[in-house]
């Protein structure tokens, strides 16, 4: 059994357990995520963000006010939203937004500014007709860098913002700083995908040709 399996399962059996359990209920949806995301084999990814997602929001009724339900309830529709499709997209572009925005509300600190991050990777991904934003995009991504410099996941997705808004010098710095940040252990795997994004698009970069002055 997977360690996200065994985790789920200790989960599960905590809520039958003590059905409405708080904490269990809202690290199912973290451990749907991870195994939606990296940790099962691609027929059984979306499978387990749907369930992800159900945890989730249950968790947003079980505690309102606390963060853990509306982030990772988004995080499971972010997920979804990126892997299968336009439509799967399109259905949740405004959900994800609200959770997160709840998130931020609640606590702007979560995960070394997790709430930010994620609500900067929305307005850089959805199209502008549908509220996607370079500007705030940019204005989130920054938020969180400032909580933790060196998260490599942010560094990555603010030089692709950077490289979108035709700012190649500001997009190879960021770029080559998050091929250089240490690993953090609690995201060591998605680190290393990001890095070798950053290695891409650093390559990308310097092979572009100089914009010629104005």
């Amino acid at each position: 059994m997977r360690a996200g399996q065994r985790a789920i399962a200790l989960w599960e059996a905590q809520i039958v357990a003590q059905p409405g359990d708080f904490d269990a209920t809202w690290k199912l949806a973290r451990a749907y995520y991870w195994l939606g995301t990296a940790g099962a084999p691609p027929a059984e990814r979306r499978a387990a963000l749907e369930k992800g997602m159900a945890r989730g929001r249950l968790a947003t009724t079980l505690q309102p006010e606390r963060v853990e339900g509306f982030f990772w309830m988004a995080a499971n529709m972010g997920s979804l939203a990126e892997a299968f499709g336009l439509r799967q997209g399109l259905k949740y572009r405004t959900p994800i937004r609200t959770a997160l925005e709840q998130a931020r509300r609640l606590d702007p600190a979560y995960l070394e500014g997790s709430p930010d991050r994620a609500l900067g990777r929305w307005y850089a991904q959805v199209p502008s007709m549908f509220g996607g934003d370079l500007d705030k995009a940019e204005a989130h991504l920054r938020a969180a860098l400032a909580r933790k410099p060196d998260s490599v996941i942010t560094l990555v997705f603010l030089a692709e913002v950077m490289e979108e808004r035709k700012k190649p010098a500001e997009a190879r710095r960021l770029a080559q700083a998050a091929i250089d940040a240490p690993t953090d252990p609690a995201w060591a795997a998605e680190d290393a995908g990001h890095r070798e994004t950053a290695r891409r698009m650093l390559a990308r970069l310097k092979a572009a040709p100089a914009p010629k002055p104005q």
